[in-house]
């Protein structure tokens, strides 16, 4: 049974920012000849690991919503850059935009359940009409547009 994760993105204020920062990072490793791959290390290994692997994804909640969402395409052990052991979630770079639903505050990272996770976007819903994304994102954070 597929089972989502949710995480705070900390530092963003924008998802156009998270999609920025992931992109320089790819660009940047395959500059120095590394596995351009996004591995999001995260403290603890999930206990419902052959769930997550089952279709899950990691849903990122941006400044007090759940605003997007990455496929997961594997979690492995690894080590952080102090030698510590922890859990690298191996990311799809594809950043699907996500309906808004509210999150509180909390730490590390917090099981979804498949039934709970919020909708995509569809292609109509984000528009490249006359509204610039940045507005679009604003409204909804108040509100104000679904």
């Amino acid at each position: 049974m597929t089972v989502h994760l949710v995480k705070l993105c900390v530092g963003v204020d924008r998802l156009q920012e998270l999609r920025d920062w992931q992109a320089r990072r790819l660009a940047s490793l395959a500059r120095a000849g590394q596995v351009a791959e996004l591995c999001h290390k995260t403290k603890q290994m999930p206990r419902r690991r052959d769930d997550v692997l089952d279709g899950g994804s990691l849903f990122w909640v941006i400044k007090g919503f759940i605003s997007a969402r990455q496929r997961i395409l594997d979690l492995k052990e690894t080590t952080r850059e102090d030698g510590r052991p922890c859990c690298g979630i191996v990311l799809d770079p594809e950043i699907v935009s996500t309906r808004l639903n509210p999150r509180r505050p909390f730490q590390g990272w917090r099981y979804l359940e498949a039934d709970e996770a919020p909708p995509d976007m569809r292609a109509a819903d984000e528009g490249d009409g006359d509204m610039p994304p940045g507005m679009r994102e604003e409204l909804r954070a108040l509100r104000l547009i679904d």
